[in-house]
């Protein structure tokens, strides 16, 4: 028994779900996200809630069952409420702007950084010059893979603590070079 799996996903006010050829699709106020549902398990919609079964007890089916259970519920919370992951640029001369939909970052090498805002991710800037990120969009995997991205481009390091980081990441700091 799959404990994830067994729990209904209330869909909320504004949400329209629909399943049409093997794939879920949730509309709400930020857009339309669809999940494609595997064979091995049953999705049905009753009384404002989707339920997710197995078809069988197959290994396949309990291991979708969950899964599949998790997908849908990040797509309708994404539709309604949508997905905020948020970095801090920490260092001396380290600054993100945007530009459009280009957000140039500068990170202490000797050239700036643009990266191009992909569609269906906004992406603001929070603090004094540019001294925090915010990455939203109704795609949870999507706005986990540009703030990764982003993060890559100067990972903390652990010496000063310089470079871009989660704001709810520890950076564990090292003592330096003693005389």
């Amino acid at each position: 028994m799959s404990r994830v799996g067994m729990n209904p996903v209330r869909v909320p006010d504004g949400v329209v779900v629909a399943i049409a050829n093997e794939v879920l699709t949730a509309k709400g106020k930020l857009g339309e996200e669809s999940v494609k549902i595997t064979k091995v398990v049953e999705v049905a919609i009753r009384d404002g809630e989707v339920r997710v079964l197995p078809r069988g007890t197959s290994k396949e089916a309990r291991t979708m069952w969950g899964t599949t259970r998790s997908l849908v519920q990040n797509a309708v919370s994404g539709v309604s409420e949508g997905f905020t992951k948020r970095l801090n640029v920490i260092g001396v001369g380290y600054r993100a702007q945007i530009q459009g939909s280009v957000l140039n970052l500068q990170l202490g090498y000797s050239h700036d950084i643009q990266f191009p805002v992909p569609d269906g991710i906004k992406i603001t800037l929070e603090g004094d010059r540019g001294g925090a990120i915010a990455v939203s969009g109704s795609n949870k995997q999507q706005v986990g893979q540009v703030a990764s991205e982003i993060r890559a481009f100067r990972k903390p390091e652990p010496y000063k603590g310089k470079g871009i980081r989660y704001s709810d990441e520890f950076v564990f700091r090292k003592e330096g070079k003693k005389k």
